[in-house]
């Protein structure tokens, strides 16, 4: 909140002083030093050289001004010219009486202001269950959504079903071959088919509802296969989602995108626009005219389409048909190089840059003592994400997930997870929470009736009330940031600085004691971390436990 109250003071002076300048971008940091106060900015050294002034004298000028700012006890010009802030502590306890005031509203942001914007996430392909890999860009997906809904966007959340194409013909194939097996037929089970016991149960499957199964021309049988497949792991993949607290607005088929015609007509566009031709019998996109290493097929010389091909026309109807402002895609770092070939595309279709966005998810090692285990779904060598939740719980799968970016891979410990101690960062941040429960339960034993709104904030005067204080206020800058940034692990870290925080506080403090006024004072404290901590661990998709 004061990093806001900050930049907007410091603009109004910039246009005071300067107008002629009043856009120019500045930065509003913490300083590492505390001994040059609470915040800085670099506001004088970002204009030297367009007014003609020092930026000693340009931070002077800009400081005289400032220091008029009642939430400032002080602004001192420092080093080169950064301009240095010590914020008044009334401002903080305002600011804490307007959270106890406002409840859940205090959090809201209106940076989006209605913008419609998709999330599509997770898609994995319905050839398995989902591993721990998946979980993660699922944890990481959901929590932008909740992130940028409170930011002010208009956010659907997207599964794209991958339907199409030669996967699920190799999926209907090792289904059928796997039927043909259950009834006693010696078979060749080819190399890339997919192994793993959920083939087989699929396959008994397809014999009970399909008795004359094989009886059937190969081709219609290995399709009967393929859906049923496609069904019973979607229907899995849907209840491994439903038990991680991420539910999807939208399911999105891509076979829908070929039996409507839009990648026909999508392909008729980019035809009038001169931007495919024809090659040795394949039909080619000229992606590197738009930034792409070389240009693309889309249709092969056998006549099948390219994912790629399905993949421009789902973008297109985002954009175009749909009308999304902003699309985020949150794809495994194996796609990497798929990324410019698709926003080749994009460019080509007149999509500004900005407008689409893509995250990759790094891999996910699970540790289990020092033991690495790997995944692959062909071979059916994975770690199933609904494994893991049994065994940990959602709350700590989500949490570990999104503590660290998702550009940096993952080392997920389980026996770490399972601790009840500091070392545990769920666990800590948790505990916090339900601490102050206890906090509330031990006051209402006594008698002792909370009143927030009516406390006397002035009494909290201690360095640890005060950090308190400070981490309260600076959680709407934490929540935007991780907004803009698309990067739910700010969060994260905020809630480990907050838990550790309240944990050094209770330890050295007592909240219920003799003083009265005192008490009331420490509850609103600590009713404005709860509240903090609560809705933190929301949109991380994280319970706030009121007892462990």
């Amino acid at each position: 909140m004061i990093k806001r109250v900050i930049r907007s003071k410091v603009k109004e002076v910039l246009e005071s002083l300067y107008p002629e300048h009043k856009d120019t971008l500045f930065e509003v940091e913490i300083p590492k030093n505390e001994a040059f106060g609470d915040y800085s900015t670099n506001v004088a050294l970002v204009l030297k050289g367009k007014v003609g002034k020092q930026p000693r004298e340009i931070a002077q000028s800009f400081s005289e001004m400032l220091s008029q700012e009642e939430n400032f006890s002080k602004v001192e010009v420092a080093g080169p010219g950064f301009i240095n802030f010590w914020i008044a502590e009334d401002f903080y306890r305002k600011n804490l009486k307007d959270l106890l005031e406002k409840g859940d509203d205090f959090f809201k942001l209106d940076l989006g202001r209605g913008q419609k914007v998709l999330v599509e996430f997770v898609s994995a392909n319905p050839t398995g269950p989902l591993h721990i890999g998946h979980g993660r860009g699922a944890a990481y997906g959901d929590s932008i959504a909740r992130i940028l809904s409170q930011a002010g966007f208009s956010v659907v959340k997207e599964y794209y079903i991958n339907d199409q194409g030669t996967q699920m013909h190799i999926l209907g194939k090792s289904v059928y071959l796997r039927a043909r097996e259950l009834v006693g037929e010696k078979i060749e089970f080819p190399e890339d088919g997919y192994q793993g016991t959920y083939i087989y149960d699929i396959a008994k499957l397809a014999l009970e509802r399909y008795p004359n199964l094989l009886s059937l021309p190969e081709d219609e049988a290995i399709a009967l296969c393929r859906d049923l497949a496609v069904e019973v792991i979607l229907e899995d993949i849907r209840m491994d989602l439903e038990k991680f607290r991420v539910h999807f607005d939208s399911w999105y088929s891509e076979r829908s995108l070929f039996e409507r015609g839009v990648v026909a007509r999508v392909l008729r566009l980019l035809e009038e626009k001169g931007l495919i031709y024809e090659k040795d019998s394949a039909l080619w996109f000229r992606a590197k005219d738009f930034g792409d290493e070389k240009d693309r097929v889309l249709r092969k010389s056998t006549g099948d389409y390219t994912y790629f091909a399905s993949d421009i026309a789902y973008h297109y109807e985002k954009f175009f048909e749909r009308g999304f402002d902003l699309c985020i895609n949150l794809w495994g770092a194996d796609h990497h190089g798929y990324v410019p070939r698709l926003k080749s595309a994009m460019k080509a279709l007149g999509v500004p840059e900005e407008k689409l966005r893509v995250i990759l998810i790094q891999m996910v090692n699970l540790l289990e003592g020092t033991e690495l285990k790997s995944m692959s779904t062909r071979r059916g060598e994975f770690v199933e994400l609904k494994e893991l939740i049994s065994e940990v719980g959602t709350d700590a799968v989500r949490f570990i997930f999104l503590s660290r970016s998702s550009d940096s891979p993952l080392d997920f410990d389980v026996e770490l997870t399972k601790k009840q101690s500091q070392e545990n960062p769920v666990y800590y941040v948790q505990y916090a929470h339900a601490r102050i429960c206890s906090v509330f339960a031990k006051a209402e034993e006594k008698g002792i009736k909370p009143n927030f709104l009516g406390a006397n904030l002035a009494l909290l005067q201690e360095k640890e009330e005060l950090k308190l204080l400070k981490l309260i206020d600076s959680f709407d800058d934490v929540l935007e940031s991780s907004a803009l940034q698309l990067a739910p692990y700010k969060i994260t870290y905020y809630l480990m600085d907050l838990a550790s925080a309240f944990h050094d506080y209770y330890t050295k403090y007592r909240i219920i004691q003799d003083d009265t006024e005192l008490i009331q004072a420490r509850l609103a404290l600590c009713e404005g971390v709860r509240r903090v901590l609560r809705f933190g661990l929301e949109l991380l998709g994280v319970s706030a436990p009121e007892k462990m």
